[in-house]
């Protein structure tokens, strides 16, 4: 994995109108009733066709956006009661560019720029879910194409019939439903003994971007996009925390407290990168575990990870720092999993060439751990994905980074083979945390850049490409 990826930015930054008659839909009167889906094709259509020449479609086709802007299909609902509604559009995009559009609710504005990125083929369907307030009674939700691109294909518009969801109450969070996890097997369970998958964010540097990782942002991961965990990825050098030890130590304590109130799980993340070798800060390692460990040990949420990215360094190396000191946090806080980076970049050394049998042949003598795994879809090919597959059929496994770019967190997304990582994923039991939570020029943000000197952090409008993609994904499950 290129080194680029983990340095700080230096500079952040016609045709023909075919109108068909809308139906008109009415959700049941109760508040138990499922979600009701409405068919594209049935809707009103300006600059639009309907068709059903791409598989996968529900109902009897379509609606295919002409290639203009304003182009837009109306959907007309009548809400039982007032409120706020989720509306889940599936659609398909053959294209690499997205293909926004803006969602107002009985004329007014409500979405800007929802994201409709592509899917990898037009016979591939997906779905993007923003949430919006209804009236009782006649409600006309219209989605409008802002590029020249028009829209995707769209199929159909789901809407909840039960109104605003409220934010999670004291029983409705993760670390409320799960409790104290522990590894079982080669899977992670919650305190019942259930098989969990969590599936979240990583901040990017808090050395660098602090100011993505406040109130607002966290309140709108653990409320919007429903996550069930934070990774806060500590530097060590690069401006990270040998530089003042005090200082990053105090803002992990802060974190943590934060993901606590909110209910989610938190990954402590020794961010260890250049050098390689997590050996070189073993002492400094020894003294900020047992100061967390020590503080935050009655805590259920709290998830160790002690080495980030081994590189440039044998598994033999990497085994002998995690036998030294998985101890050190076992004296303070006895429960709670500890994650251990692999080498080659915590790839089980595929990058360096090798192969995951190199740890199987060679475990680490401890329990209650899991070794973690980093993939970068655009870059890590069908190899790296076997590859998964074998290691979580054989150890506990964590995909504790990830990305729908190249290694460096840039360039194109290649959603097509990411979610063949996610499918791998979710089949596997396999947890998971995206890269990343910031506003970062590059692709791998999932915030368009300048949103974190903001307070918006809700829905997509403030979301890149990737973020409406992951975001898509911690929501679906």
């Amino acid at each position: 994995m290129a080194r680029s990826r983990w340095i700080a930015a230096v500079l952040s930054p016609a045709l023909i109108t075919t109108v068909i008659t809308a139906a008109v839909f009415t959700i049941p009167q109760t508040a138990s009733a499922a979600p009701v889906t409405y068919q594209s094709e049935s809707a009103t259509i300006s600059q639009g066709v309907v068709e059903s020449n791409h598989t996968g479609f529900t109902g009897s086709g379509f609606v295919n956006f002409d290639n203009v802007t304003g182009s837009y299909v109306e959907y007309t609902v009548n809400a039982a009661a007032a409120g706020r509604h989720s509306l889940v559009f599936r659609y398909a995009n053959g294209t690499t560019a997205n293909r926004p559009l803006d969602i107002t609710v009985n004329g007014t504005p409500t979405v800007s720029g929802l994201g409709f990125p592509g899917t990898g083929a037009w016979t591939n369907w997906q779905s993007v879910t923003t949430q919006v307030n209804l009236v009782a009674g006649t409600n006309r939700i219209r989605t409008t194409a802002t590029t020249a691109n028009g829209g995707p294909n769209a199929d159909s518009l789901t809407v909840d019939v039960a109104g605003t969801e409220p934010p999670p109450g004291p029983g409705d969070t993760p670390v409320a439903k799960n409790g104290q996890l522990k590894v079982c097997g080669t899977k992670l369970c919650n305190e019942r003994g259930q098989v969990v998958q969590l599936r979240g964010m990583s901040t990017h540097g808090i050395q660098w971007y602090s100011q993505c990782v406040k109130t607002a942002s966290l309140d709108a991961l653990a409320n919007d996009w429903k996550a069930d965990i934070l990774r806060v990825a500590m530097y060590i050098q690069e401006g990270g925390y040998e530089t003042n030890p005090r200082r990053f130590t105090d803002m992990m304590h802060g974190y943590i407290e934060e993901a606590t109130k909110r209910g989610m799980y938190v990954l402590v993340d020794w961010h260890q990168l250049t050098p390689g070798d997590p050996n070189y800060n073993t002492s400094r390692a020894k003294t900020f575990f047992t100061e967390i460990a020590q503080r935050h040990k009655d805590k259920k949420n709290i998830i160790y990870d002690i080495a980030n990215e081994p590189n440039n360094v044998s598994w033999a190396n990497v085994k002998r720092y995690a036998e030294e000191m998985i101890p050190v946090i076992r004296a303070q806080d006895p429960d709670s999993v500890v994650f251990v980076g692999t080498h080659g970049w915590s790839t089980f050394g595929i990058s360096d060439g090798q192969s995951e049998t190199s740890v199987f042949n060679n475990p680490i003598n401890a329990t209650n751990f899991m070794y973690t795994f980093h993939f970068y879809a655009a870059s890590h090919r069908d190899n790296y994905l076997s590859a998964l597959s074998r290691i979580a059929d054989r150890v506990p496994v964590f995909v504790t980074e990830f990305g729908t770019q190249t290694s460096s967190g840039d360039g194109g997304n290649d959603f097509a083979m990411s979610q063949r990582y996610i499918d791998l994923m979710a089949q596997k039991q396999i947890g998971w945390t995206n890269w990343n939570f910031s506003d970062d020029s590059r692709s791998g943000a999932v915030f368009k850049s300048g949103t974190c000197a903001g307070s918006n952090f809700t829905g997509t409008g403030p979301l890149k490409p990737a973020g409406v993609w992951v975001r898509e994904r911690i929501l679906n499950r």
